[in-house]
């Protein structure tokens, strides 16, 4: 029998799921929604709601309400798009059953599933696709589901498919922007660095080469050495240049794991600077890092720089090992050294690092005496 009060609180529930639905576009939230609105709808005391892999046989997601996290967990594995379930993706229609353990197509579910008597279930399409189906057991009004139940369930299955395409339309639309973003970031880098290289550097090389010929047809001895000590300075300008020509070039990591990486870059700083490196490198350990690789990139990279422009070494090891206190990353040479207490350091680069450290959640040591040579340690959080 019609409940008219029932029908009128059914109606505005389903009017204020439409609003809510659109507003949500995190996929996952809307699809928390959807199960919350439908058992608020038909007062149902269990819902689920599962989303079929493309073999519309499997279900890649299952997001269920009305259980304890601990009866959650007993359920195990989701159920399979057979029997009951199958029909609501093959027949794409809504299924209400007054009992269905009496019925021969209840099966598919997980052996730990809450025990189920009245059924009320609803392919959801997206799309013109069947992305899912939503059931409902037990209704905690009546001994089963109504056909205003079902009804209801019906238009929010309808409001369910308009919502789960807009949260992918916003998603997808969102990786696009970020993607967008990062190829515009990249091209920049590339420009800059490209104007660097061939604008900058070739006017410091053609200067640094006038003063030579200059400092070679000086007959004045204090004239000569002062034209030789600004070759020099010019020399060293243009290694820092092509510094930072390296550090705007990020592709290293494009095509490479982050223990191929840090070789590739050790390499290229061993052809640079005419430093003989030892790479040490674990590639386990290196697989942890895996999604902060650009940061130890990165830190890497800063630190190799500073060996180069400031340490006058002659040989230098990078290292990644992991111990007990987590990944530690070692980088030292046998250069010129400085005193850590008391000077303060080559620059912005000791700053750098302990900076991109700090990002990590790591810690970093560095120890340094007049010729001996420097170590900077980082461990890092695996």
């Amino acid at each position: 029998m019609d409940d008219p009060v029932e029908g009128a609180r059914q109606d505005r529930l389903l009017i204020q799921a439409g609003l809510t639905l659109v507003s949500e576009v995190d996929l996952d939230r809307v699809l928390e929604r959807i199960v919350e609105l439908a058992m608020d709808i038909t007062s149902a005391r269990y819902g689920a709601l599962a989303v079929m892999a493309e073999d519309r046989h499997q279900i890649e997601r299952f997001v269920t309400r009305g259980i304890t996290e601990d009866e959650q967990i007993a359920i195990g594995d989701p159920p399979v798009g057979h029997g009951m379930l199958g029909l609501l993706i093959e027949e794409r229609r809504s299924v209400r059953i007054p009992d269905i353990s009496k019925d021969p197509r209840s099966y598919g579910f997980p052996p730990n599933h809450p025990p189920m008597r009245a059924f009320l279930g609803a392919p959801v399409l997206a799309l013109g696709k069947v992305f899912g189906n939503i059931y409902l057991t037990e209704k905690q009004t009546a001994d089963e589901f109504t056909p205003e139940d079902e009804a209801a369930l019906e238009v929010l299955a309808t409001q369910a498919g308009v919502a789960i395409e807009n949260a992918r339309l916003h998603e997808e639309t969102r990786r696009a922007e970020e993607q967008r973003g990062r190829l515009e970031m990249l091209e920049d880098r590339e420009r800059i660095a490209k104007e660097l290289h061939d604008g900058v550097i070739q006017a410091l090389f053609a200067v640094g080469m006038g003063l030579q010929g200059t400092a070679a047809m000086s007959p004045d001895a204090e004239t000569m050495h002062r034209i030789e000590g600004a070759v020099e300075e010019i020399d060293r300008a243009i290694r820092d240049l092509r510094n930072y020509i390296f550090g705007l070039r990020p592709g290293i990591l494009a095509d490479r794991q982050l223990d191929e990486a840090l070789t590739k870059l050790a390499i290229d700083f061993q052809e640079r600077s005419d430093v003989l490196i030892v790479v040490d490198i674990d590639a386990k350990t290196a697989s942890e890092f895996a999604g902060r690789a650009t940061d130890v990139v990165q830190l890497v990279r800063e630190a190799l720089s500073n060996v180069e422009r400031h340490a006058g070494a002659q040989t230098c090891r990078v290292s990644l090992r992991r111990t007990s206190a987590g990944g530690v990353l070692v980088i030292d040479d046998d250069g010129v050294g400085f005193e850590v207490a008391t000077t303060k350091g080559p620059g912005m680069g000791l700053a750098n690092l302990r900076s991109r450290v700090g990002s990590l959640g790591g810690q970093i040591e560095i120890t340094s005496t007049p010729g001996e040579g420097t170590t900077v340690r980082a461990t890092l959080p695996i």
